[in-house]
């Protein structure tokens, strides 16, 4: 089952329109779509190699344009979104975000390019507690950029090697994943029932 997700996977990441996909998905991710890309990037540095650091590169500028939406939805629109991050239970990541800004600021944002919490909370609470834009847009690039430069290196690094061994891997990786997400959601669900 995992082995055919992944070669179909491998198999968009050569589509001749991938790169724009790619930018979608980076853009939509920063201020609103809940999929990282990351997991349309990897694939993509695997399968052209060549072409990874050019990967890495447009999913920064469309991250940091998405993330400057994000900015502008946070400063003119929150209230329209407020209900969404209700419904997706974010309230209490993006509280814990915006305590993050008041002690941080600058360094919320560059942080952030690494937390596990969604980046589009950063992007949208920046607008709505009124960051300083250009610092915002300086620390988007810089932590959005590591971040993304970093996962097409370790995977330009890994190479054929690493396509190989995922290939070989990919069934064992992918049930180890779905145990290890249904333990998580079992203890979150006791934990908060408790």
């Amino acid at each position: 089952m995992f082995r055919r997700l992944y070669q179909l996977v491998l198999s968009w990441a050569e589509h001749p329109k991938a790169s724009r996909y790619l930018v979608a998905l980076s853009f939509a991710e920063s201020s609103f779509f809940p999929i990282p890309p990351d997991v349309m990037l990897a694939p993509m540095c695997l399968a052209q190699r060549a072409r990874a650091f050019y990967f890495a590169l447009l999913t920064t500028v469309a991250s940091v344009a998405g993330g400057i939406f994000g900015y502008f939805i946070g400063m003119y629109s929150f209230e329209l979104v407020e209900p969404l991050l209700a419904a997706l239970h974010y309230q209490g990541k993006f509280d814990l975000v915006k305590y993050w800004f008041v002690e941080w600021g600058f360094w919320a944002i560059l942080i952030a390019g690494f937390s596990p919490i969604p980046y589009k909370l950063f992007t949208i609470a920046a607008g709505l507690l009124g960051m300083f834009f250009l610092p915002f847009v300086l620390a988007s690039i810089v932590g959005r950029g590591a971040r993304f430069f970093l996962v097409a290196f370790l995977v330009s690094l890994g190479g054929d090697g690493l396509r190989d061994k995922l290939e070989v891997y990919v069934e064992r990786i992918g049930w180890g994943l779905t145990l290890l997400i249904v333990l998580v959601l079992i203890v979150y669900k006791f934990s908060s029932a408790g």
